[in-house]
């Protein structure tokens, strides 16, 4: 697309791009597919596409963790994107955090 205006998130603001869910593995290698309905609240992870400048742990490229239920769908140069502050992110995922501090690996 021509129109390639540059947008600038603002505040505490981050924006995400869902990857297309699709079907998943269980642990047990058990195929689930994406029509699936699971019991519970099921969380989703996405990768930072821009931060606001009031952003202080996530940056462009993380990967996040999120509830879908807290979202705000937007529509950027025909790719959607959701709109999140950064308190509403779980967790962070990325090379540069080096040794967890939880010791959990992702």
């Amino acid at each position: 697309m021509t129109d390639k205006t540059p947008i600038r998130m603002l505040h505490d603001r981050v924006l995400v791009e869902v990857d297309q869910e699709g079907e998943r593995r269980s642990s047990g290698g058990i195929v689930i597919p994406a029509t699936a309905v699971m019991g519970g609240r099921r969380l989703s992870w996405a990768r930072v596409a821009a931060v606001g400048p009031h952003v202080r742990a996530v940056e462009v490229g993380d990967k996040v963790l999120f509830d879908p239920e807290d979202k705000a769908e937007v529509e950027v140069n025909a790719e959607t994107y959701i709109l999140l502050r950064e308190r509403d992110i779980h967790a962070v995922a990325a090379e540069r955090l080096g040794d967890s501090q939880t010791g959990l690996y992702l």
